[in-house]
């Protein structure tokens, strides 16, 4: 027990320290720690109560709860304690306690809390002269947060703090928020959201007999909601960005031609596992849910443009990639009639130092027997000119036919179409480099991703939130 009083020397000191023993002594000697003070008046006593906080976090998505470092005060009036002395408040040991009636305060959706015991237990004890007493502490107070995680990484959440009684009901104490209520050290922060608010109200909680072993009733209680907004700058620059990035990379593959398959094949896959990785490691810190965030969404949507690209590819590659080495299984009047004994001779033209050098076949049309086929003689050809077969140019079949209509031959794969493209191509001994699909993507994809990033930001950061809230809503019937 320490005192801090004013005196003049020793000889007055220890008479006062004498009479407070006594006083206490007095106090002491028939009082009752069983019952609550006013029992013998049929009326409840009122607590009073208000939380200092000084750090809160971290909060936790994946166990849905939050931790806080608090300064936990309650107040309430003891007129058996009340006296008359030297001093206007005693400052107690803790270990005074013991004998002291106290409210059995719990809280309700706690889940581990405790008090700081270095360098001794963190709690204080005072009684005033007339008979009020507070007792503070300091905790750490670990509680459950139940979170709505739809407009992850865009969200808003509210975690409640409910305190209460454990045994007694209301008719023996009664709560309130004492005039301080809620408060919170100047410059506190959070490293991931921002506090926007944290109402606080006194309820009743209505304890139904069968759901729980305490006995029903009703309950004073205290509830605070702690309003907490999410900063969304972490999730753009590590996720949203890189897959931006990643998609508009796929993109290149519309510029490279045709012919390099191994390049815009390699391109896809390799945008593909890289949004995988991204995908899996954004998931690290979240609970297995049973509906999609919209993070999920955005990195589906990042998805579906990298395999939208690599099956626009498989598409011009099936349908609109002629020659190259590329042989097509053709039916036996289509196949080349080649006459081994023909007795033309290779011609070769005069060779120019430092020229283009390719070699074509003399292709010549022929009816043998109603018999149609091809006629083909090799040429060795140089040339101070490129290459008329690296040339982009469009085969007879594209200029005589609609991009609907072969669009619509593209979808019910019809290879006789895909025969008639090859034999206009070897007739005019050309190759396609460059496809409409892929001209038209360049512009589709772009503008289209980006009407979707519009579509996205303006709905999750303009639409309010669907989710239950926990704001001054707890559930009062158990």
């Amino acid at each position: 027990m320490a005192v801090a009083t004013q005196g003049g020397g020793e000889g007055s000191n220890d008479l006062l320290f004498k009479n407070i023993t006594q006083i206490l002594d007095l106090l002491l000697k028939d009082y009752d720690n069983s019952q609550h003070p006013n029992y013998q008046e049929g009326r409840p006593t009122t607590i009073r109560t208000n939380i200092l906080i000084k750090s809160m976090g971290p909060i936790s998505e994946l166990d849905m709860d939050y931790s806080m470092d608090c300064y936990f005060r309650q107040s309430w009036r003891d007129p058996r304690l009340s006296f008359r002395g030297p001093v206007d408040k005693l400052s107690l040991n803790i270990k005074m306690l013991e004998r002291l009636w106290r409210p059995d305060t719990y809280f309700h959706n706690g889940k581990n809390s405790y008090v700081h015991t270095i360098t001794v237990p963190n709690k204080l004890l005072r009684i005033s002269q007339e008979g009020d007493i507070l007792y503070s502490m300091r905790l750490t107070i670990k509680a459950k947060c139940p979170m709505c995680l739809r407009n992850f990484p865009m969200d808003t959440q509210s975690c409640p703090l409910i305190i209460g009684s454990y045994a007694y009901t209301s008719q023996h104490i009664v709560y309130h928020w004492d005039k301080s209520g809620v408060a919170f050290v100047a410059g506190m922060t959070l490293s991931q959201f921002d506090l926007t608010s944290s109402p606080y109200q006194n309820l009743t909680l209505i304890r139904k007999e069968g759901k729980t072993n305490l006995p029903p009733g009703l309950y004073s209680v205290l509830q605070v909601n702690f309003n907490l907004e999410r900063h969304a700058g972490y999730f753009l620059i590590q996720v949203y960005v890189p897959c931006v990035l990643i998609v508009v990379l796929s993109w290149v593959s519309f510029w490279i031609n045709r012919e390099a398959t191994s390049d815009r094949v390699g391109l896809g896959i390799t945008a593909v596992l890289t949004l995988s990785t991204i995908s899996l490691d954004s998931r690290t810190d979240l609970p297995k849910v049973h509906y999609a965030t919209a993070l999920d969404w955005f990195l589906l949507a990042c998805f579906g443009y990298c395999m939208a690209t690599l099956l626009e590819f498989s598409g011009v590659h099936y349908f609109t990639k002629i020659g190259s080495g590329e042989t097509l299984g053709l039916d036996e009047e289509d196949e080349w009639d080649v006459d081994e004994d023909d007795d033309e001779e290779w011609t070769i033209s005069h060779k120019v130092p430092e020229v283009n050098c390719s070699v074509v076949y003399n292709v010549q049309e022929s009816v043998q027997d109603g018999h149609f086929g091809w006629r083909g003689n090799p040429i060795e050809v140089y040339e101070t000119t490129p290459s008329k077969s690296m040339e982009s140019k469009e085969t007879q079949t594209e200029r005589k036919m609609s991009c609907f209509r072969q669009f619509l031959r593209c979808v019910v794969a019809d290879l006789e179409f895909r025969r008639e493209r090859m034999r206009a191509s070897i007739a005019e001994s050309s190759t396609n480099s460059v496809s409409k699909i892929d001209r038209i993507s360049r512009v589709l994809f772009p503008v289209s991703f980006t009407m979707l990033n519009i579509f996205y930001w303006v709905m999750y950061y303009h639409i309010s939130d669907e989710c239950p809230r926990n704001r001054a809503n707890f559930d009062s019937r158990l």
